[in-house]
Parts: C-alpha cells; structure tokens; sequence
C-alpha cells in the first residue's frame, strides 16, 4: 500500500513537472523575440506534451509526438528560420490588424471553454467515465483511422506543410536578391 502511495506520488509529481514545463514553454514561444529562440521553446513544449501522453498511457502517440513534431517539423522549422535569418519581425509595430483581433477572440474562446470545464467538473458532470475499447491507442488503430475516416485531412496537413517550406525558401531568395 505504501509503496503504491509513492508511485502515485511520483507520476504526479512529473504531471505537475510537465505541466510547469509545457506552459512555460508555451508563454516563451510566444514571447521570445527572436523566432529561432522561439523555435526551440516550441521543441520543448511538444517534449513535455509527450511526457503528458506518456502518463496517460498514450505510447504512440507520445513517440509521434517526438519523431514527427519535435523531429521532422520542427527541423524543417528551424531550417527555414535560419534560412530566413534570426531577425523577428515586430507584430504588433503596424497597428491592429484582423489577425491580432481574430488571435484574441481565439484566446478568450479558448479561455471560457477552459472556465466551462472547470465549472462542469467542479459540479459534478464530468465524472462518467467514457468507455474506450482495448485497442484505443494502438498503432494499428492509429494508421486506421488516419487511412480511412482521416485521410483527406492527413494529406491536407502534408500540403500545408509543403507550401510553408516553399514559401520559406521563396521568401528567402528574395531577400537575397534585395527585394523588401
């Protein structure tokens, strides 16, 4: 009894590390003023969302979350900021656009869905377990889902993906050239 006392002790105190860790790292994406700084801190936010995958015993998940985001994205990221150059541009130099107005309005739905949700559990109505079948999680599951009821949404990504490293290198030869 004891000793179950201590593990439960122990995955909460890397729940509470984890959680420091991936809020922290989320405030100094956004708040670093040079975007390969930024960059790194993203790399450490989606580390610390796999150890939060992992305690919720989400393997594969937590090992696409380190291969594909903190591995391949992220390197495509950084390869492209440093192509770029390590200078941020200033967001908010030009006034209030749309994109900073639809940004807070996304911030304030994401708030009051976070308030609900703390209201609904403190009352009571978020205690129904749900009822997950043995093979939730597996890679097989996973591959299924992405092939089938997913795929035009997994290929979508890849796209979007694609034209953001196009573009990255289309914006840095032009400013290579001397072009603004």
């Amino acid at each position: 009894m004891i000793l179950a006392d201590v593990g439960d002790g122990v995955v909460w105190a890397v729940w509470v590390m984890a959680a420091f860790a991936c809020l922290g790292s989320g405030i100094a994406v956004v708040t670093f003023h040079n975007p390969f700084y930024s960059a790194l801190a993203l790399i450490g936010n989606l580390g610390s969302l796999a150890v939060l995958y992992l305690l919720v015993s989400a393997e594969f998940v937590a090992a696409a979350q380190v291969l594909v985001y903190a591995g391949a994205v992220m390197v495509m990221f950084l390869f492209v900021i440093a192509y770029l150059g390590g200078q941020a541009d200033a967001p908010w130099a030009g006034g209030t656009t749309w994109q900073s107005v639809a940004a807070v309005v996304a911030a304030g739905a994401l708030l009051l869905e976070i308030v609900m949700v703390i209201g609904l559990a403190a009352g009571g109505r978020l205690s129904d377990e749900a009822d997950v079948r043995g093979s939730f999680g597996s890679p097989a599951e996973i591959g299924n889902l992405f092939l089938t009821d997913h795929l035009l949404a997994f290929e979508i990504t890849s796209i979007v993906l694609l034209v953001a490293a196009v573009g990255g290198v289309v914006l840095g030869s032009e400013k290579e050239r001397g072009r603004p």
